[in-house]
């Protein structure tokens, strides 16, 4: 019987250590926001802005490269709808994806034909590729 009683213990003292390392949640986590990213990058070549409210919550900040910064989604939506005035068949190829923790990181290659004024430049018609 007391044997039977320490293999119950033991048994019971491991099993969390097992179910752990069955646990994948952080990887699933993980996966969910490589996918999130790269459905932004998505939105941005296709312009179908109405899908940010899918992934994005209403707190969301983008820190622009130059000191321009948006803040919310309908701020986003209209970012990514006036740039796509401007280069119309805007694409975004994801070169790289790196997620660790909480965060995904890519490295991109964007390209489109400069069919609006942008900041005092006149339509150009030139292909633009930005890497």
């Amino acid at each position: 019987m007391k044997t039977k009683n320490n293999l119950m213990l033991i048994l019971l003292a491991t099993l969390p250590l097992f179910m752990s390392c069955l646990s994948n949640n952080g990887a699933t986590q993980l996966e969910g926001n490589r996918k999130i990213v790269l459905q932004y990058h998505n939105i941005w070549s296709n312009g179908e802005s109405e899908k940010l409210n899918e992934i994005m919550t209403r707190e969301f900040v983008c820190h622009y490269l130059t000191s321009g910064e948006w803040k919310g989604i309908e701020k986003a939506k209209t970012e990514i709808t006036n740039w796509r005035k401007l280069f119309p068949d805007w694409h975004e190829e994801v070169v790289d994806i790196i997620a660790e923790n909480d965060k995904v990181v890519t490295r991109y290659n964007s390209t489109g034909k400069h069919s609006g004024t942008y900041e005092g430049i006149d339509s150009t018609g030139i292909k633009v590729e930005i890497y």
